[in-house]
């Protein structure tokens, strides 16, 4: 918000424990106009990922923003959850009311568009889930590049991967429509799993969060209090009391961009079948190798991808902003 305007971001989710903590941060912070949210299937089912977000809309006491069913299975694969890391209404099972606001009746790729190009500014896209609403936006409105500043989204991983040895979630779930959003034609930041998993917030500023009589606050310790920091640690172990901001991680990163360390990097995905299917592939080498010698080079998107970040920076961001 460097020249005192607020940035317009739309955000496409899959809420989802920390797509919950991005929406809490995303609505409070006074640089960002959240102008729609849009919903896909991915850590629940589509139907479940919409009550989730106006949940926590309304815990937040946030202004009516349109909120927008989308695809409901991927391009391709078949849908396949991750209720395991999220409960199984995907909000970590904390029995919160049905909300009483309801999604717009238009749906996602359309909320998308018409928010777009509606916009008197450029729009940051921020991506939390798989890719599949974006992917069918840039294939059906091709048009809409024209206002989109940037897209930040929260998948890859230039190392390690979750939903396989060497595919991140988000990717993994729908590798086409990633594929096609590298192709977009506008400035992206690959905010992955080499961030991810790093931003975490000490124990007693959650347990702080979950005492506070702030509704949206204490939403965010309970929904940090079941994320443990550390990946295979269960969220009811009283010993892991500490708790991962994940995909708040990339809105953090859109308000604050000097947090996130990123290089400018050849990105790919990996379609076929087999152990590496969903795999981000960015070549982080110096210089070209015999492949590309003896078969001549093959033109790449270039991806900012972010491969350090200030967590104590970020955390302090997400407290401030949040309530904590």
């Amino acid at each position: 918000m460097t020249d005192g305007q607020r940035i317009p971001v739309i955000i496409d989710c899959d809420t989802g424990v920390d797509d919950a903590l991005a929406l809490l941060f995303a609505v409070r912070h006074p640089a960002l106009d959240v102008r729609a949210i849009t919903c896909v299937a991915g850590n629940t089912d589509v139907d479940g990922v919409v009550r989730n977000t106006l949940t926590v809309l309304e815990r937040a006491g946030a202004p009516e923003i349109p909120v927008a069913r989308g695809a409901e299975r991927p391009l391709i694969e078949a849908p396949r959850s991750a209720r395991h890391v999220h409960g199984h209404d995907g909000m970590g099972d904390l029995g919160l009311p049905e909300p009483t606001r309801g999604p717009v009746d238009v749906d996602a790729v359309t909320l998308l568009r018409r928010e777009i190009l509606a916009s008197p500014r450029p729009v940051t896209l921020i991506p939390t889930a798989p890719l599949t609403n974006i992917a069918l936006l840039l294939r059906t409105h091709p048009e809409v590049v024209r206002n989109i500043e940037r897209i930040v989204f929260m998948g890859g991983a230039a190392a390690v991967g979750n939903a396989t040895p060497v595919a991140e979630f988000n990717v993994w779930h729908d590798p086409e429509a990633a594929a096609i959003l590298l192709t977009a034609g506008v400035p992206i930041t690959m905010y992955g799993l080499d961030v991810f998993t790093r931003v975490v917030v000490p124990a007693a500023r959650v347990r702080g969060l979950r005492a506070s009589g702030e509704p949206g606050a204490r939403l965010a310790g309970e929904l940090l209090a079941h994320r443990p920091a550390h990946p295979g640690s269960r969220p009811d172990d009283p010993s892991e009391t500490a708790g991962g901001l994940g995909d708040a991680g990339a809105v953090c990163a859109v308000a604050d961009p000097e947090g996130l360390t990123t290089h400018r990097l050849p990105v790919d995905v990996s379609l076929a079948p087999g152990p590496t299917r969903g795999m981000t592939i960015v070549d982080r080498r110096a210089r070209p190798g015999e492949s590309e010698l003896h078969e001549g080079t093959r033109e790449q998107p270039l991806v900012d991808v972010a491969l350090d970040v200030d967590v104590e920076r970020y955390v302090k961001l997400y407290l401030a902003t949040v309530g904590g």
